[in-house]
C-alpha cells in the first residue's frame, strides 16, 4: 500500500493501520517539518552570546541563558504550538490564511460583498458544528460587522503574517551554512530537488534528522555528565532574576539570540497541510523536544566549565573522536533544516492565491492522494535566486540570525492574535480565555521581537523590505481583483432589459453551449452586454459560470455544482457555481462539460418536481439555486453512452462499425489532446412521468451538448479613473497592471481549452 493512502480517510481505516500511518507520517515530518527546529542548536548560543554578552563570562551567566531558552522552547513551541495552535487546523491545514478562513466563515470579514451567501451551505463551512452565533462578545462582532476599516486592518495583518512565512523562506536556507561557497552549491542543489515532491524529499531527508536529533542528544547527555550534572539547578527562576540585575540592557539585547531557539515552530503549523497534527505531534513530543533539551542542557554545561568558548558556537562542544562525523551530519541536517519552511512558503503562497491575494501562478501537486504535497516553480525558483543573494551578501550568519529572528517573530505574534479571536468567534469560549491566551504569550514574544527590532541595522532590516514586498504585492492583486468586483457588482444588466429583448435576446440564437465566465454569483455581469454588442450570434444555451475558491481547504464532489436558472425557461440561461476549496486541486477535469450538463439536467428535473416551480418568474430574483450531486448517477434525467466504448460495442452487431472506427482514428489522429478525453452521448430517455416541457428543455440542452461548448470570457483591463488619487493610479495602472501581464493568464489556470475559447476585450474604469 502507498505510505500516503493513510491521509484520506484515516478515521475509517483499522486501528492497527491507522497507527502504521501515524508513525509513518510522523518519521516523514521529521524531513520536512521538523529539519529547521532542530538545526537551531547551531547557533543560538553563537547569536546569544555575540554581542555585549561576551564579557559576562561565568556561570550565573550560562544558567540564566539556559533557563530562558528553556522555558521559551517549553512555552512556546511545546504549549503554544503542539498543544493548542495544532487544534485550530482547518480541515487539516495550518498557518496564517487558515486561521483567516476559519474567522471569516464565522464572521463577516470579506472584503469581497454577497461572497458568502453561495458558501454557507457546504458541510464543511463551519468546523466541528459550531454555526456563528454572538458568543461571549457580541459587541466585538457587531464591530467587525460595521467597520469595514477593521476588516481591512485584519487583512494586512494576516497578508503580513504571510509574506514573514515567505521572508523565513528565504532566510532560513541562508543562515543554515557558514561556507559561503558550499552553502550557495547547496541551496542549488537543494531547491533543484523539490520538483520531486514532498513525499520523496521526506523520505530522503528524515534519516539526517533523525541521526542529527539522536547525535546532538547523545553529545548533549554526554555533556552533563562530564562537565556539570548539576546543570538542571540553572531552571530555577532564580537564574533568570540574577541574569538581568547583572546584564540589564545587553541581556535584554541577547533575547535576540534565545529566541533562535524557537523558530521553526511556526512550521510545524503552517506544513500541516502534508502532514496530520497527530502526526506532527508525535514526533515532536517522543524525539524533538527531548533530544534538544539534552543538547541545549548539554551545551551550557559545556559553557559553565568553558566559559572562553562563549562565542564559538556547537562545534566546540562535541567530544573530539566524533568530531568529524557529526560535523558532517550537521552540515547535511544544516541545509535539510530550510526544507521546511520552503514547504510552508509553497503552501502558503497556494492558500493566498485562492483566496485572490496573490497573482496566478502554476501549482503542481505531487500527491495522488495528499492534496497538501504542492510546489510552485516560479516561487521555488525566486526563493533561490533571492537566498543565494542573501547569503553571498551577507556572508556572516550571526546577521542573516538577526533578520530571521524579526521575521519568526512576527509571524508568531500574528498568529497569537488570530488564534486570541479563533478562541472567540470559532471554539466560542469566553473572552476572557482569549485575553489570557493573547496576554501571555503575546507578552513573552512582544518581549523577543522588541529585542530583534534592537539589531535592524546589523541585518535585521531584511526581512522587513521583503515583507514590504511581498505584503504589497498580495494587497495590491488583492486590491485590484476586488475593484474589479464591485465594478461587475454595481454594473450589473437590469434583468427587466434581458427580458425585454425577448428568448432570442435580440441576436441569432446558434446551436451549442456558451460558457460564460463570470465572477458574480447573482445577476448578469455588465461585460455581457459588451458580449451581445461583438459577437454577431449567440448560443442556444447560456450558461453564466462562476468558478468560486471558498474558505474551506477541500469542497466535497457532491456539494461542488451550485445550479440555478435565469430568467424564465424559454430563454435557456442558467448560472453554475462551481466551488473549490484552497486546497482543492482544479484539475483539467476531461468530464467538466458532462458535468455541468449532467447538474442543469438535474436542476431541470429537480425544479419540475417542486410545486413551487409553477409560480410565474419574479423580475426582482432569480430564482432559488440548488447543490447538484454529481456522484450518484441515481435519478439522473439524462442517458449516457461511451463514445469511446460504442465501436467495440458494435463490432460483431453493425457493418457501421468499421466506419465509426475509421472516423474515431482520424479524430484521435487530428486532435490527441482532444481525443484522450471521454466523448459520451446524452439521451433522454422516454418517460412517461415526465413532462412534456421538461422533455423539450432536456431536449434542447443535450442537442446544444452535441453541437458544441464554447467557453466566453472577458480580457479585461483595469484603469483607474482620471479623478482618482495618485496613490490608486499608481496601484492599479501600474503595480496591478503589471502583476496581470507578468501571471499565468485565467483561461491556463482554469484549464480552458484554447481552441474552444472566444476572448472579448474591455475597459474597467475603476
Amino acid at each position: 500500500m502507498d505510505a500516503e493512502a493513510g491521509v484520506v480517510g484515516a478515521d475509517q481505516l483499522p486501528r492497527r493501520q491507522y497507527y502504521m500511518n501515524l508513525l509513518l507520517l510522523a518519521y516523514q515530518s521529521f524531513g520536512v517539518v521538523y529539519g529547521d527546529l532542530s538545526t537551531s542548536p547551531l547557533y543560538v548560543y553563537k547569536s546569544t552570546f555575540s554581542g555585549k554578552l561576551r564579557q559576562y563570562q561565568d556561570e550565573e551567566t550560562v544558567f540564566g541563558v539556559l533557563f530562558l531558552i528553556f522555558w521559551t522552547f517549553t512555552l512556546i513551541p511545546l504549549l503554544k504550538y503542539v498543544t493548542i495552535v495544532l487544534s485550530a487546523d482547518d480541515n487539516g491545514e495550518g498557518g496564517p490564511f487558515a486561521l483567516y478562513s476559519l474567522l471569516c466563515r464565522h464572521v463577516k470579514l470579506s472584503l469581497l460583498p454577497n461572497q458568502q451567501a453561495a458558501d454557507e451551505e457546504l458541510s464543511t463551512y463551519y468546523r466541528n458544528g459550531f454555526a456563528p452565533r454572538n458568543g461571549s462578545a457580541p459587541w466585538l462582532r457587531r464591530f467587525l460587522d460595521k467597520h469595514k476599516k477593521m476588516r481591512t486592518v485584519l487583512l494586512l495583518i494576516v497578508l503580513c503574517g504571510a509574506s514573514m512565512v515567505i521572508g523565513d523562506g528565504i532566510l532560513t536556507p541562508a543562515i543554515s551554512g557558514s561556507v559561503v561557497l558550499l552553502s550557495c552549491i547547496l541551496l542549488v542543489g537543494l531547491f533543484a530537488l523539490q520538483h520531486r515532491g514532498t513525499q520523496k524529499v521526506a523520505f530522503l531527508f528524515a534519516p539526517i534528522v533523525i541521526i542529527w536529533l539522536f547525535s546532538i542528544g547523545g553529545i548533549g547527555l554526554y555533556n552533563i555528565l562530564h562537565w556539570n550534572p548539576n546543570i538542571y539547578q540553572a531552571l530555577s527562576p532564580y537564574y533568570m532574576v540574577k541574569f538581568f540585575r547583572k546584564t540589564g540592557k545587553d541581556g535584554w539585547i541577547a533575547l535576540g539570540g534565545i529566541l533562535l531557539s524557537m523558530t521553526g515552530s511556526e512550521a510545524m503549523f503552517a506544513d500541516l497541510g502534508h502532514f496530520t497534527s497527530a502526526s506532527v505531534r508525535v514526533a515532536f513530543v517522543t524525539v524533538i523536544y527531548p533530544c534538544l533539551i539534552l543538547q541545549y542542557m548539554g551545551h551550557a554545561a559545556f559553557l559553565s566549565k568553558n566559559t572562553f568558548h562563549m562565542t564559538t558556537g556547537f562545534y566546540d562542544t562535541i567530544p573530539e573522536p566524533v568530531f568529524w562525523p557529526v560535523f558532517v551530519v550537521a552540515t547535511l541536517a544544516a541545509v535539510v533544516g530550510s526544507q521546511a519552511v520552503i514547504s510552508a512558503t509553497f503552501s502558503i503562497v497556494k492558500q493566498c492565491h485562492a483566496l485572490g491575494c496573490f497573482p496566478r501562478v502554476k501549482v503542481v501537486h505531487t500527491s495522488r492522494w495528499i492534496y497538501g504535497q504542492i510546489y510552485i516553480p516560479e516561487i521555488n525558483w525566486i526563493l533561490m535566486v533571492l537566498c543565494v543573494a542573501v547569503t553571498v551578501a551577507f556572508r556572516d550568519t550571526t546577521l542573516i540570525g538577526n533578520a530571521y529572528g524579526i521575521a519568526c517573530m512576527a509571524v508568531m505574534l500574528v498568529t497569537t492574535f488570530l488564534m486570541a479571536l479563533i478562541v472567540i468567534f470559532v471554539w466560542q469560549r469566553n473572552i476572557i480565555f482569549a485575553l489570557i491566551f493573547l496576554a501571555f504569550f503575546g507578552s513573552i514574544e512582544a518581549v523577543y521581537l522588541s529585542s530583534s527590532l534592537m539589531k535592524v541595522p546589523q541585518g535585521g532590516w531584511v526581512p522587513l523590505v521583503l515583507a514590504f514586498i511581498f505584503m504589497s504585492v498580495m494587497y495590491i492583486w488583492h486590491y485590484g481583483l476586488r475593484r474589479k468586483y464591485q465594478f461587475d457588482l454595481q454594473n450589473k444588466v437590469s434583468m427587466r432589459s434581458i427580458l425585454s429583448l425577448g428568448p432570442s435576446l435580440g441576436i441569432v440564437r446558434v446551436p451549442g453551449i456558451g460558457l460564460i465566465y463570470t465572477e458574480l454569483v447573482t445577476g448578469i455581469p455588465s461585460i455581457f452586454s459588451h458580449f451581445v454588442t461583438n459577437l454577431p450570434a449567440f448560443h442556444e444555451v447560456l450558461v453564466f459560470l462562476c468558478v468560486k475558491s471558498v474558505p474551506v481547504p477541500y469542497v466535497s464532489p457532491d456539494e461542488r455544482y451550485l445550479v440555478g436558472r435565469i430568467g424564465p425557461k424559454e430563454y435557456r440561461m442558467y448560472r453554475c457555481i462551481v466551488r473549490y476549496g484552497y486546497k482543492d486541486v482544479q484539475r483539467d477535469d476531461d468530464n467538466f462539460e458532462n458535468m455541468l450538463v449532467m447538474s442543469i439536467a438535474k436542476f431541470i428535473l429537480m425544479e419540475a418536481e417542486d410545486a413551487s416551480s409553477s409560480a410565474s418568474y419574479d423580475i426582482a430574483n432569480e430564482g432559488r439555486m440548488a447543490v447538484i450531486t454529481t456522484t450518484d448517477d441515481a435519478g439522473s434525467p439524462l442517458a449516457i453512452r461511451d463514445f469511446s466504448g460504442l465501436a467495440d460495442s458494435l463490432t460483431t452487431r453493425s457493418s457501421k462499425s468499421e466506419s465509426l472506427r475509421s472516423l474515431q482514428s482520424s479524430y484521435e489522429q487530428e486532435y490527441p489532446s482532444v481525443s484522450r478525453r471521454r466523448r459520451v452521448r446524452f439521451e433522454v430517455p422516454e418517460d412517461d412521468d415526465m413532462g412534456q416541457q421538461v422533455k423539450d428543455e432536456l431536449m434542447a440542452l443535450v442537442e446544444a451538448k452535441h453541437a458544441g461548448v464554447a467557453y466566453i470570457m472577458g480580457h479585461s483591463y483595469i484603469k483607474a479613473r482620471r479623478s482618482s488619487s495618485f496613490l490608486k493610479k499608481f496601484a492599479i495602472d501600474v503595480g496591478y497592471s503589471f502583476l496581470r501581464k507578468n501571471c499565468r493568464g485565467p483561461s491556463v489556470t482554469l484549464h480552458i481549452p484554447h481552441i474552444s475559447l472566444i476572448e472579448v476585450g474591455m475597459i474597467y474604469y475603476v
